[in-house]
């Protein structure tokens, strides 16, 4: 009997079945299909019943993953245009100069790849053939992101198209003479050809889907029209291990980004031995892309492949194909036809049928030769179907082998990617593969000649015209001239010089009320991109919202909650603020493209991104050294700053470290202000030296770090002293002396000077009473705004000196004439000021805070790392005391006082 309390199945589903014996129906023919015909079959119905409910938009959720064959059938591709005996030809050269570049360079021993470019050569040749838009198209041309490790075969195309000579060629990796050519994509030393970095694993394909996004932006807001602009990501499989490849897929598939393109180069090997050995990483792949709204088209094996898939009449082969994992594809790559009639084959009598219709000649071209991602045919079609698809992303997964046309010794080995150089046999069997015209006589001495057909040749006229059609030559990177921004009006700066009288401001506020006043300029504001990860409410910038909004492609499509407050939340197409969510890495990849929007679109836009410094360089520092090499411009900002500033929050928001990491990159220019009108001051220089009239010999290519705080302060009137603006900018000024701060200490007392920087400044002003008032030593102040850029001018002319040239650093000739020892403070680890002490000719010392944060109050925490006004007092005495200018029991005695 049935128990009448017993959950009954159609309770479990909380979809309403209005026909309950028509589904039924349809379970019960899905079971006769399982008994009569089998399970594959039956899961065959069901697979392409929910391809047909896709293709008919009926809402049902996606299929993740398809069979492991070709998106595309071979009865369904396009014919390729053009000449492909011709681009077989071209590709053939462009393989073996890879090749030949990365082994004669070998005896320098500096490296290179030949790997990857030889398993990926067709899917960069067809893109530069038939899709790769130059930069004298319209628009702006396509974007490409080339894999870092095949950048050797898009030298050997330049150097066919005569962009690049046989002496360049021979300088790979070898750049020092000032005409090699740089290991990887890197617009800074090699800034005509390359436009992105990509080597750095991870970056390349999250920078992509946000410069894709940011074409958009320009479009939507009216700054440029880049709706004929394509990007496209060239990766690796193993390279979408990294967190940042996939981070930003949904984005890209939310904001419908169908000018975006992935191709994944699935070689099914990653630089220790393969991606996924023991799975499949096209499936695993497939489903990720799928699964986050991308379209996927997979382009996995070759026309050798049509027979056995027309002899596949029950699916086995199908199935064998989903079931064999990575690592034993890549062992079928490299043994003998028995071999994979015996393991491939044996184990399914309908596959063992199969085999005995097939030639040992026939397995192994499919086997070894015969790869998607290896026939023009296959990827052109592949190209077509991605730029076509509207209203997502497309993902095109190619599989090749890696190695492919450098012989046995080559082709699917683990060890591969660390191979570098082929020997001369090695090189004359490539060479009759490839029916290349190059003689035996050509190796002279052993060493494998560059192939070149001749300037005038078929091929370098075909390759040549193909690019002409395209828009010009591709890779490319071009800054046109364009003139110089105009400076915004002088009151939006100067209106920090009388400071804030009684008013406390933080310097947080301070450059976000700068910020407003900018982006109201009406020759520039339209070109600032606000950037900000989820915390624009933090920084005082929710006023912002309903002046410039937030860009979203789809506008505002529902009613804000705070529509009736002054500053709600306002989404716009045309919204001017990047409000990214909580991702640094995604919010970086933002900065960057509008950084060097400058010379993608020959658009200069202004981009300022804040952010927690504490989460900026700790987290993102890989993609600021992408930001240098990529030659960006605009102004990160470290709000909340420092170590102690930041109440409550503890060890994990506690900045003492970012100036340091700072420091490391040559692109970037650290700034610590302490005032308003520093920062006001540090905006404006930077202003004029990236987007103004640049100086002889000064480098535009530059970005600038700020780091502000949250801690409001009465903001004093900029000083009356001569140079101050070239103190502030250089890194150093006096703000003030004990007498000029109204302390008059006794006659001939001892003097020292008090270096501070940032909210650090505000410590030894009260130390500068303290000291005067209770021990009777005279101090002076002086704002550090920068230690960073102190030290660089200081190398600079240490580096003249070598040169036999007379310069003092300007550290130096600040202080020149100060008395007394010097004792410098920072909210930063000691290592932060110290970065000048060798410069510096008076006694040295420095406070800093070093070791984890804490949480606890400002006061509490500074007392904690000894840098508060009571501890710079007690350095100060012990400092005065070494030099026998105040008793030694004076320090003892203040640290007693002061219950240190």
């Amino acid at each position: 009997m049935t128990d009448p309390n017993a959950i009954q199945p159609s309770e479990l589903d909380q979809l309403p079945d209005r026909d309950p014996e028509e589904t039924a129906e349809w379970q019960a023919s899905l079971d006769a299909v399982t008994e009569a015909a089998g399970p594959h079959r039956a899961a065959y119905l069901m697979r392409r019943t929910l391809e047909r409910a896709e293709g008919a938009g009926i809402a049902l959720p996606k299929l993740l993953e398809t069979d492991y064959v070709n998106s595309i059938p071979t009865a369904a591709e396009p014919a390729v245009p053009g000449d492909e005996a011709m681009e077989q030809r071209i590709t053939a050269w462009n393989r073996w100069n890879a090749a030949a570049m990365v082994t004669r360079g070998s005896k320098y021993g500096v490296g290179g790849h030949i790997a990857t470019f030889a398993s990926a050569a067709w899917l960069y040749e067809t893109g530069f053939n038939h899709f790769f838009k130059g930069k004298e198209a319209d628009g702006s041309g396509d974007q490409l992101y080339i894999q870092g490790h095949a950048s050797p075969g898009i030298y050997a195309r330049a150097f066919l198209d005569g962009r690049l000579n046989e002496e360049q060629l021979d300088n790979f990796r070898r750049e020092s003479g000032g005409n090699g050519l740089p290991s990887y994509p890197h617009p800074r030393r090699l800034p005509w050809l390359w436009e992105f970095p990509t080597v750095s694993m991870g970056l390349g394909p999250l920078s992509a889907i946000y410069q894709a996004r940011f074409n958009r932006y320009l479009t939507n807001r009216g700054i440029k029209d880049t709706s004929a602009s394509h990007v496209w990501a060239f990766l690796g499989d193993g390279e979408m291990d990294e967190p940042e490849s996939t981070a930003a897929l949904a984005l890209a598939a939310r904001e419908e980004l169908d000018n975006l393109t992935f191709v994944i180069n699935c070689n099914l090997q990653r630089l220790d031995g393969p991606v996924r050995a023991n799975f499949k990483i096209v499936q695993e792949l497939e489903a990720q892309f799928r699964g986050a709204g991308w379209n996927v088209i997979k382009t996995l094996w070759g026309t050798a492949w049509d027979e056995l898939f027309r002899l596949d009449t029950t699916g086995a082969l199908v199935r064998r194909l989903r079931q064999v994992p990575d690592a034993q594809i890549q062992t079928y790559q490299t043994r003998d036809a028995a071999y994979i009639r015996q393991d491939f084959f044996g184990g399914d009598p309908a596959l063992a049928e199969m085999a005995k219709l097939l030639s040992d000649d026939k397995i192994l071209e499919c086997f070894h030769l015969s790869r998607g991602g290896h026939e023009a045919r296959k990827v052109y079609a592949a190209y077509k179907a991605a730029v076509e698809h509207k209203g997502a992303p497309t993902v095109i997964l190619a599989q090749t082998v890696k190695g492919h046309t450098l012989g046995e010794g080559f082709a699917s080995k683990n060890a591969n990617h660390q191979m570098k150089k082929l020997s001369v046999d090695e090189f004359k069997n490539m060479r009759d593969l490839l029916e290349l015209p190059i003689s035996d006589s050509a190796f002279v001495d052993g060493v494998v000649p560059y192939g070149h057909p001749g300037a005038d040749s078929p091929e370098v006229r075909y390759l040549q015209e193909r690019r002409a059609a395209l828009g010009g030559p591709a890779p490319a990177r071009r800054v046109l001239p364009v003139a110089p921004l105009p400076a915004p009006a002088e009151k939006a700066f100067a209106s920090f010089d009388k400071g804030s009288g009684s008013q406390n401001v933080a310097t947080t506020m301070a450059f976000v009320r700068l910020v407003k006043d900018l982006v109201r300029d009406k020759e520039t504001g339209k070109r600032w991109v606000p950037i900000v990860p989820d915390e624009a409410r933090t920084f005082g910038m929710e006023s912002l919202f309903p002046s410039l909004g937030i860009y979203s492609p789809k506008g505002q499509t529902y009613e804000p909650v705070d529509r009736d407050q002054l500053m709600y939340y306002k989404e716009a197409r045309n919204g001017q603020i990047l409000n990214e969510g909580i991702t640094e890495a995604g919010s970086m990849a933002d900065f960057i493209a509008a950084s060097t929007s400058y010379a993608t679109h020959g658009e200069t836009m202004i981009p300022f991104y804040i952010f927690y410094s504490m989460f900026g360089w700790q987290r993102t520092a890989d993609q600021m050294w992408q930001l240098g090499d990529q030659l960006g411009r605009g102004f990160l900002v470290g709000a909340t700053a420092g170590r102690t500033t930041l109440t409550g929050e503890g060890l994990q928001h506690a900045d003492g470290h970012s100036p340091v990491i700072a420091a490391t990159n040559p692109a970037a220019l650290t700034y610590d202000p302490a005032f308003a009108y520093e920062v006001a001051a540090i905006v404006k220089e930077g202003l004029r030296r990236m987007y103004g009239e640049a100086a002889p010999g000064e480098d535009q290519n530059v970005f600038y770090y700020l780091t502000v705080y949250n801690e409001p302060l009465p903001q004093p009137a900029k000083p009356s002293v001569d140079g101050i603006d070239e103190g502030i900018v250089k890194g150093l000024y006096r703000f003030n002396t004990a007498e000029s701060a109204g302390i008059t200490p006794p006659a001939n007392a001892p003097r020292i000077q008090l270096l501070g920087s940032g909210t650090a400044i505000h410590w030894a002003l009260k130390a500068q009473r303290l000291l005067a008032e209770e021990w009777g030593v005279a101090a002076d102040v002086w704002s550090a705004t920068s230690w960073s850029e102190l030290r660089r001018d200081a190398l600079e002319a240490d580096e003249a000196l070598l040169r036999g040239e007379e310069r003092m650093p300007f550290v130096r000739q600040a202080l020149q004439g100060a008395e007394g020892p010097v004792l410098a403070v920072s909210d930063y680890m000691r290592q932060v000021p110290d970065q000048i002490a060798q410069w510096v000719e008076q006694d040295w010392s420095s406070l800093g805070a070093d070791g984890f944060g804490l949480s606890d109050t400002r006061e509490a925490a500074r007392r904690h790392f000894g840098v508060d006004a009571e501890s710079i007092v007690v350095a100060a005495l012990a400092q005065l005391a070494k030099r026998g200018e105040v008793k030694a029991t004076a320090v003892k005695e203040a640290r007693a006082k002061y219950g240190l």
